[in-house]
């Protein structure tokens, strides 16, 4: 196993592994717009979001994505972020042997290295162990305005 941060030639490799996560769950899906659309949004992305891809014998077999979010400045406190944890995925057959945790150890070390306030994710019911191994709890400080809902009464 290895993993290493994505650049924009990967750019494929991470649209192909987002097609495997989908339709791992919903089935095969016709859309040959995700592609290009996939290229663009990373495109659009760049300036804020880090990625890796995990390898399992040189094959593309797993990514995380990382939002850095900048504050703004206060004074004393010129430089401070914090990051969004997601689209951790790993292909079914290569789970549970320790490439999700070097995805995240790998987020982990950027996120320690540039000092970050905090790293936040919401994680799917099957990954919350991976999580809490490494150190991540439940939050109860956030809010939460989910804005797919119909609005209160």
């Amino acid at each position: 196993m290895s993993v290493r941060p994505a650049t924009t030639a990967d750019v494929e490799t991470m649209a192909a592994l987002r097609r495997a996560w989908i339709e791992e769950e919903a089935g095969p899906i016709d859309d040959p717009a995700f592609e290009p659309a996939f290229a663009d949004w990373y495109a659009a992305e760049d300036d804020h979001r880090l990625a890796w891809i995990g390898f399992v014998d040189d094959t593309p077999a797993g990514m995380l994505n990382l939002l850095e979010y900048r504050r703004m400045p206060r004074p004393g406190r010129l430089d401070s972020r914090w990051g969004y944890v997601s689209n951790v995925f790993v292909l079914g057959q290569h789970r549970n042997r320790g490439l999700g945790r070097e995805l995240l150890d790998a987020a982990l070390t950027l996120a320690r290295r540039r000092r970050y306030a905090r790293l936040v994710l919401s994680p799917s019911d099957r990954a919350r162990r991976l999580y809490e191994r490494a150190g991540f709890a439940r939050a109860d400080q956030l809010m939460l305005l989910p804005m797919d809902d119909p609005p209160p009464g």
